[in-house]
């Protein structure tokens, strides 16, 4: 049984406060068990049976829009997923104050490919593999003339982004589950 993580788009900002108790709560509510929330930023990680990550993101989305009355994105991986994305090459090669990972839900059409390829600048620079979209930056996030607004105008897409240190961190915690 697969040990996942769910990152949760706007959870804990914005007014949309979810008490980290009720939204373990609505996880097991889905049968997904040995439920953990790491930071009240919206990251669970459980074990699930479920093959399709896609139809249980969708699972997660409609039970989180029940029980705290508005929708929350949900973006699914595996642990080995999240290590692969921390271990992406490109982040031992930017040397970059600002290393962030946006989540998709699918990977972007070649038009928001080619749209992305056009943003990134010497100051920021962007890749995107698969369903993550990879964003170093020389300028600290909030000092950034781009924003997770402007990527998902781009792509098309809700996204959710993370820093690398807080995945790194969740990856720590539970290294003896992933690969």
């Amino acid at each position: 049984m697969p040990r996942c993580v769910a990152f949760l788009r706007a959870v804990n900002v914005g007014g949309r406060t979810v008490r980290m108790d009720a939204l373990r709560a609505a996880f097991e509510a889905l049968a997904l068990t040995r439920v953990e929330t790491f930071i009240a930023s919206g990251n669970v990680i459980f074990d699930s049976r479920a093959r399709d990550l896609a139809a249980l993101e969708r699972k997660i989305e409609a039970r989180l829009l029940a029980s705290f009355g508005f929708e929350i994105d949900t973006f699914v991986r595996t642990l080995d997923e999240v290590a692969a994305v921390a271990a992406h090459p490109a982040f031992d090669a930017a040397a970059a104050t600002t290393q962030v990972v946006g989540f998709l839900r699918s990977a972007p059409a070649p038009l928001a490919l080619r749209t992305i390829a056009q943003m990134a600048t010497e100051v920021d620079r962007l890749q995107v593999q698969g369903r993550e979209l990879f964003w170093f930056s020389d300028n600290k996030q909030s000092e950034s003339v781009f924003s997770n607004a402007a990527f998902e105008r781009a792509l098309g897409m809700r996204s959710t982004f993370r820093a690398l240190s807080s995945l790194r961190k969740l990856l720590a915690k539970h290294a003896e589950n992933a690969k």
